[in-house]
């Protein structure tokens, strides 16, 4: 996946002194540098950050404890990815029939150990959270950027019977039915109606979506205006520690 669109004025439920408004849900998409996400308007209250660097401490991975869910996919079984999680783990059935270059590019670069450290840079309770970003490693780098990055792979947008529903696990790019490369973001809820043939579904989470929403709680940086925009104020607050791939649940 490539940069992160421009987001609208969806406004978040206040904090503070601040003002409630309607949210308003859509979808806007930028053509960026080299691969872009989907991405839901939101806005709140103004935030400043700084960057940080460093390595993570990487905290082992605790079981899940959500019931697992039946997926509806004509997919077939045996590839599953386990995404480590600061905050635990992640069980997702990867779909190799519906999508099968976007399954070997995510194999792949798991298999490299390229998924490790990265930050969860994009987060919208109701909507989705992403990684993805080689940029974001350890947290460091400039912020700014963050949702620009790739790994340099390119695949083919797969569009497919799969759909955008909650727990579903999905392609990040530059546009609707543009091909991806590295960024991929979990849907919080069921978004088919907005992404379904936009956006490459090529899995599902069947076990710890409570890690997911979890995950999607951290503190963001709620400013439309701001460079950080929807990245956790704590990067180590919502990274991945690694991506394992195995025939089995």
């Amino acid at each position: 996946m490539s940069k992160p669109q421009r987001r609208g004025k969806l406004r978040n439920p206040p904090r503070a002194r601040t003002y409630a408004y309607v949210a308003v849900v859509v979808v806007l998409l930028v053509a960026g540098a080299s691969g872009a996400y989907v991405y839901l308007n939101h806005s709140s209250s103004s935030s400043t950050s700084t960057s940080t660097s460093g390595a993570f401490v990487n905290n082992s991975c605790t079981p899940a404890t959500t019931t697992s869910t039946t997926s509806s996919s004509t997919g077939t079984n045996g590839t599953y990815a386990l995404i480590c999680t600061n905050l635990g783990l992640i069980e997702v059935q990867l779909f190799p029939t519906d999508a099968p270059k976007t399954v070997a590019n995510f194999v792949s670069l798991a298999n490299s150990g390229f998924y490790s450290d990265l930050v969860w840079h994009r987060i919208v309770p109701g909507f989705v959270i992403q990684a993805g970003d080689p940029t974001t490693k350890n947290g460091g780098g400039n912020r700014s950027t963050w949702g620009q990055g790739t790994s340099g792979t390119s695949v083919p947008f797969e569009n497919s019977t799969l759909r955008n529903t909650a727990g579903t696990i999905a392609m990040a790019s530059t546009g609707a039915g543009v091909g991806g490369s590295s960024q991929f973001y979990i849907n919080l809820v069921d978004n088919s109606a907005s992404l379904d043939g936009k956006y490459a579904v090529f899995g599902q989470v069947i076990n710890g979506m409570s890690v997911v929403n979890a995950l999607a709680s951290v503190a963001t940086f709620t400013s439309q205006t701001s460079p950080e925009y929807q990245q956790p104020v704590m990067p180590s607050d919502a990274y991945i520690v690694s991506v394992t791939i195995q025939s089995q649940p």
